[in-house]
């Protein structure tokens, strides 16, 4: 095995990819409790919410009260997805840390979750980033559908190199290279890895692993044996892509800091207080669902009497 990292940071994606999918609306302070939770937990960086329009994830559209009722940690950054312009003008009065651009690099799957071609995205994701470089923030490019996408298939490596040095040469400081329906496995990992190495500057690179076949592990071993020190992961293996069938959750982070730390891998993550996080939103997210199932079972009643 190649020498490993001695210290991983992991990136919070949970009260954003990991609750953009439940069903029934969660209420903002137990969003805020649990995001606060996490703060204390000993992570650098939490992916808050997403101000995308609410009628594309009616889940995040409490985006600006969840970023302004937060507790914010010192040495804690506070991102949040931005889509375009007016996005990005909420996001600034709500005072983000760092914002997230995002694309996709499959054209099918571009137009399904933007609405855009890929050419026709740059010139937007363009605008925002240097507006937010105006405002001195961080920018975060996220590139979907690396490893496959749900209605193009294979995705060519040089189509994913060529939209990540755009958001680069746009001005993003670093990009998160997305398996958006989980069809990587460790094989392909390598080959992709190895293909962009000395292309793309590995500094900037961090994986975005889903697990909906239970790879996800094993990628980020081999991930981390080309040298890659950043990776996303949600609390409990929450969420998935809305636009793209079948993707279950992400990466759980309480699995990934396991491995690591078993592995003698730092992470600056406590292990206790991550576990206070987790069982925490899982009573929440446990008893919302019993109160849909119940609106469900109720209205049903009323249909047949």
């Amino acid at each position: 095995m190649k020498a490993l990292p001695k210290f991983v940071t992991i990136k919070e994606v949970g009260p954003r990819d990991g609750l953009q999918n439940e069903p029934e609306q969660i209420p903002t302070e137990i969003k805020v409790e649990w995001i606060d939770l996490l703060s204390k937990a000993g992570f650098t960086s939490i992916e808050a919410s997403s101000f995308v329009h609410p009628k594309w994830i009616p889940q995040l559209k409490d985006a600006k009260e969840v970023m302004q009722q937060i507790r914010r940690e010192p040495g804690v950054g506070y991102s949040a997805l931005v889509p375009n312009y007016k996005g990005l003008n909420v996001a600034l009065e709500a005072n983000v840390d760092e914002v997230a651009v995002f694309m996709s690099a499959s054209e099918a799957h571009n137009l399904r979750n933007i609405n855009k071609s890929i050419e026709e995205t740059y010139p937007i994701l363009e605008k925002v980033i240097k507006e937010a470089k105006l405002h001195n923030k961080r920018v975060r490019g996220y590139v979907s559908t690396v490893f496959g996408c749900p209605y193009d298939g294979e995705v060519p490596i040089p189509k994913v190199i060529e939209v990540s040095q755009h958001l680069l040469n746009m001005g993003a400081d670093d990009l998160s290279l997305g398996d958006t329906i989980g069809a990587a496995d460790p094989l392909q990992v390598d080959h992709f890895l190895k293909e962009i190495k000395g292309v793309l500057n590995f500094n900037q690179i961090a994986m975005h692993f889903h697990n909906t076949n239970g790879m996800a592990l094993a990628n980020v071993l081999v991930a981390l044996q080309h040298g890659i020190v950043i990776y996303d992961s949600a609390l409990g293996g929450l969420g998935g892509c809305p636009y793209a069938k079948g993707a279950s959750g992400n990466l759980a982070t309480d699995d990934l800091v396991h491995m690591l730390h078993k592995m003698g891998i730092k992470t600056g993550i406590d292990e206790t207080k991550l576990t206070e996080a987790a069982v925490y939103i899982q009573d929440a997210l446990n008893k919302e669902l019993t109160s849909h199932q119940m609106q469900v079972l109720n209205r049903t009643m009323q249909e047949e009497a």
